[in-house]
C-alpha cells in the first residue's frame, strides 16, 4: 500500500482521537514496524515513548465522555488534530523516505477525519435516539483498529 494512503489514514485517525495517532506510530516505531531508527523521528521508537502517548490517548478516550469537552471543531481541537496528523503523516512518510509528502497527506487526512468523524457521530447519535456514549466508544475502537492496521501496514 502506499506511504501516502497510510499518512493519509493516520491523519484520520488523528481527525477521530487526536493522540492515538501519535500512540500507534510510537508502538510502531518501537516495534521496528517504522523504520525511523538514525532520523529525526528516532525519538518515536524510544523506550518511554510508547508508554507516553498511550497514557495521553487513554487521558483523552476519558475526557472525551465528558460534557465539558469542546467540539473537535473549535480552533483548538482542530488545530491540534492537524498538527498531530501531520506530525504521524510526518513520521510514516520518513520511513519511505517523503516526510513532507506524508505530513501533508496526514494533514488532510486529518481535516477528513475531523469533519466526517463530526459528522458521522453526530448523525449516529440522532439514529438511536440522541445517547452519545455508544457511538463515542464506537469511535474509539474505529481510531484504535484503524491507527494499529495502518502502522502495522
Amino acid at each position: 500500500m502506499s506511504v501516502y494512503v497510510l499518512a493519509l489514514l493516520i491523519g484520520v485517525v488523528a481527525g477521530l482521537r487526536v493522540m492515538t495517532a501519535p500512540a500507534a506510530a510510537s508502538i510502531a516505531a518501537a516495534a521496528g514496524w517504522l523504520p525511523v531508527a538514525n532520523t529525526w523521528a528516532a525519538f518515536m521508537g524510544y523506550r518511554f515513548t510508547p508508554y507516553i502517548f498511550s497514557l495521553l490517548a487513554l487521558v483523552e478516550y476519558v475526557t472525551d465522555q465528558l460534557p465539558s469537552t469542546p467540539s473537535r471543531k473549535v480552533p483548538q481541537q482542530f488545530g491540534a488534530r492537524i498538527v498531530s496528523g501531520g506530525f504521524c503523516g510526518a513520521v510514516i512518510g520518513t520511513g519511505a523516505g517523503s516526510p513532507l509528502g506524508g505530513a501533508v497527506a496526514g494533514i488532510v487526512g486529518a481535516i477528513l477525519g475531523t469533519l466526517g468523524g463530526y459528522e458521522a457521530r453526530k448523525r449516529l447519535v440522532a439514529m438511536i435516539g440522541g445517547k452519545d456514549l455508544p457511538i463515542a466508544l464506537l469511535e474509539d475502537l474505529v481510531a484504535i483498529l484503524l491507527a494499529l492496521w495502518v502502522v502495522s501496514s
